[in-house]
Parts: C-alpha cells; sequence; structure tokens
C-alpha cells in the first residue's frame, strides 16, 4: 500500500529512486526487486530491522538470496503439507470414532446376562489377553465396517454349505479355499496359531450354541467345516 511503501521510505528500508515536487515516488527495477526481498522475507518472518540489515549488508548478493529463500520456502512448504496431513488423519480419526461401534453392536442379540457369559467363557478357554485383542480390534472398526465383517462371515458359512451340499471332500482345493477365507476372516477378530484354530473348529461340533449356528446352513455343516480345519492345519495352514 502507499502507506507501507512511505513507511518504509521513512525508515531507509525501500528508498524511491525519484521523488516528484508533487510529492509522488517514481520506483525502478532495482527498487522493485529489493520490494520483492523485502515481500520474501517478510513472508519468512523476518522483522523489518532485519531485513534492513540484510539488504544493506554489502556481502549481499540477489542470487544467493534468492536461493536460500527458496529452500526456506520449500522447508516451509513441507511443514504445512505435513500439518495438513496430520489435520486430514485427526478429521477422519474423529469421523470414525462418531461411528464406532458400541459393545451393543458387538454383543448384539445377547443379553447382558449372555455377554457377561460369553466373555468368561473367552477367558477360560482362549485367555483373558485374547478377549481383550478381540474387542480391541473390533472396536477400532466403524458401523460400516462392523457390518461388512459380518456380511463377510455369512457369505463363507454359505459358501461352505453350498460346497458341503455338492459332497466335495474336506481336501478339495475348492474347500480347502474355502477354509483358507474363513481363517483369514477369524482373523479379523483375532489371530489363532495352529492348534487354537483346530480347536476352534472342534468348538463348532461340541459346542451346541455354535453347532446350531452352523447347522441352520445346513445339517452336519459344523462337522464338515472342523474336517476341512483339520485338513488345512495338516498342511500348516496353506492351500495345497
Amino acid at each position: 500500500s502507499i502507506r507501507t511503501l512511505h513507511h518504509y521510505d521513512q525508515i531507509e528500508l525501500l528508498t524511491p529512486a525519484n521523488k516528484a515536487e508533487s510529492g509522488y515516488r517514481y520506483y525502478g527495477k532495482a527498487e522493485l526487486l529489493r520490494l520483492q526481498q523485502i515481500l520474501f522475507y517478510k513472508e519468512l518472518k523476518y522483522s523489518l530491522k532485519q531485513i534492513k540489515a540484510i539488504l544493506d549488508n554489502p556481502d549481499f548478493d540477489l542470487m544467493d538470496s534468492l536461493e536460500q529463500q527458496r529452500q526456506q520456502i520449500l522447508q516451509e512448504a513441507d511443514r504445512l503439507q505435513q500439518l495438513l496431513v496430520t489435520i486430514d488423519k485427526t478429521i477422519v480419526g474423529l469421523q470414525n470414532q462418531e461411528q464406532m461401534i458400541t459393545d451393543e453392536e458387538l454383543y448384539e442379540g445377547f443379553t447382558p446376562e449372555q455377554k457377561d457369559t460369553y466373555r468368561q467363557e473367552v477367558t477360560d478357554r482362549w485367555g483373558a489377553d485374547k478377549l481383550k485383542e478381540t474387542e480391541d480390534r473390533l472396536k477400532r472398526l466403524n458401523s460400516q465396517q462392523w457390518t461388512d465383517v459380518k456380511t463377510k462371515g455369512k457369505e463363507i458359512e454359505l459358501l461352505l454349505a453350498d460346497l458341503m451340499n455338492q459332497d466335495q471332500a474336506a481336501d478339495s482345493p475348492m474347500v480347502q479355499k474355502a477354509i483358507n477365507a474363513h481363517y483369514a476372516h477369524m482373523c479379523d477378530f483375532w489371530t489363532p496359531n495352529k492348534e487354537q484354530y483346530l480347536g476352534l473348529g472342534k468348538m463348532y461340533t461340541e459346542d451346541e450354541r455354535f453347532k446350531a449356528h452352523y447347522e441352520q446352513y445346513g445339517d452336519g455343516l459344523a462337522a464338515y467345516i472342523y474336517e476341512g480345519i483339520k485338513v488345512y492345519c495338516t498342511n500348516d495352514m496353506k492351500v495345497v
């Protein structure tokens, strides 16, 4: 602004090339380049006193100054970009947190007593650390992700029921691929090792609640899945 230019003139930071009798100031190329330097340094948070000392230094070199300013501005741009990334992560985190699944969604269909019983059984069978791992992992999901996990599980169960109805052997490639998908689905909850996965399959056939869940898709499905799991574990949890 005109007021700013007058102030720069008063403190001898930027003197015009000429002044008309009317008081009008004229600036040439050299003055405009100096003004550019002033503006750059101001953007880099230098005080007017510091800027004047730099520009009036006998050893001042315009090209060197521009190169240094360029590097400083690039560093500032990187810093601002990182701030933007941090802000974006915070926004996403808050959005997801607002939609995190609740205990009610996690134990949907259970009465409070059944929920307590189930949690105690998991603790007794697999350990408190596995219960915590499962609940912590699931509570990081938002409602849509939790819905997707449940949908994927049902699709795998229906696929295994269909393979059973086709009389596919437990060691057939198609069944083993389905069991591999079943194991991957279990890893959405926790990461069982070979012995734990075998124990899980056995529980499907011995625990009436789990057995009933699988049998709704076909009589004998719990045992069929267990047979597939045994083959899968015999092959070191690989599809061969």
